[in-house]
């Protein structure tokens, strides 16, 4: 197994491709620790983990608060004997569709604080734990968008930040073995679209998108998952600072 022995904090745990993550990281032996703020979220996945013979702990967190990053890290190392890799999942489009006039301030903010600050935050944190012992894999959340999306201003400009946020660290901890990469997918089927959008226009939304990608079909949370697996484990100790679209071939 690619992670047997291996301490991984998922934020984001409780969504759809943090699920598909924490799953799939517990299946390859490695001791999962699920953030979320949805405390139910985290416990259902935990569970599910757990019957399938995996390890797993939950700690609820909202990461757009740093005193609450802070304390999630304190608690993971006063638990564990070491954090060996971080997946940055947590986020979302809180400002979908918005003419440039109509950019909101609140809501603008609240996305650069879900997606691009607390991606941030936590590097920052794993970091500290990572670098006396030489060694970590930290993988963030970046999407397609970065190259540039029309009503999608403030998320685009987060995981565009998310980019450059990842080259830099990745050049900042090169020296201490800790690699830092980004995952950037395009369209994922996820429930919280059906859920926002109904039934029939996300249904709509993954047949057009499925249209326009070459390969005929939407990404799976297991999709960005086995991704997030690739760079966190030891098959890509010599892969840094990058970004790997997860599209389809979508915007080739």
């Amino acid at each position: 197994m690619r992670l047997a022995g291996k301490t991984a904090l998922i934020t984001g745990a409780a969504g759809g491709i943090g699920r598909a993550a924490a799953q799939c990281f517990a299946a390859e032996g490695a001791s999962v620790i699920l953030s979320d703020c949805n405390h139910t979220g985290i416990f259902e996945v935990r569970e599910d983990i757990k019957k399938g013979g995996g390890q797993a702990t939950g700690i609820v967190a909202d990461v757009t608060k740093e005193d609450e990053i802070v304390q999630l890290f304190s608690d993971i190392e006063s638990s564990f004997p070491a954090l060996d890799i971080l997946v940055n999942i947590a986020g979302g489009d809180l400002e979908p569709v918005a003419d440039i006039e109509l950019i909101d301030y609140e809501r603008m903010s609240k996305n650069l604080d879900l997606n691009l600050k607390s991606s941030i935050l936590c590097c920052r944190e794993a970091c500290r734990l990572m670098k006396p012992r030489r060694y970590g894999r930290i993988v963030n959340m970046s999407s397609l968008v970065y190259r540039g999306s029309p009503g999608q201003f403030s998320y685009s400009a987060a995981k565009g930040g998310i980019f450059s946020f990842t080259r830099s660290l990745a050049l900042a901890m090169g020296p201490y073995r800790i690699t830092v990469n980004a995952l950037a997918p395009a369209l994922v089927d996820v429930p919280v679209f059906e859920k926002v959008l109904g039934p029939e226009r996300w249904k709509t939304m993954a047949e057009d998108a499925a249209g326009r990608y070459p390969l005929q079909r939407i990404a799976t949370p297991d999709d960005v998952a086995k991704s997030a697996l690739f760079l966190a484990s030891d098959d890509a100790a010599f892969i840094t600072g990058q970004i790997l679209e997860i599209s389809g071939g979508a915007r080739l």
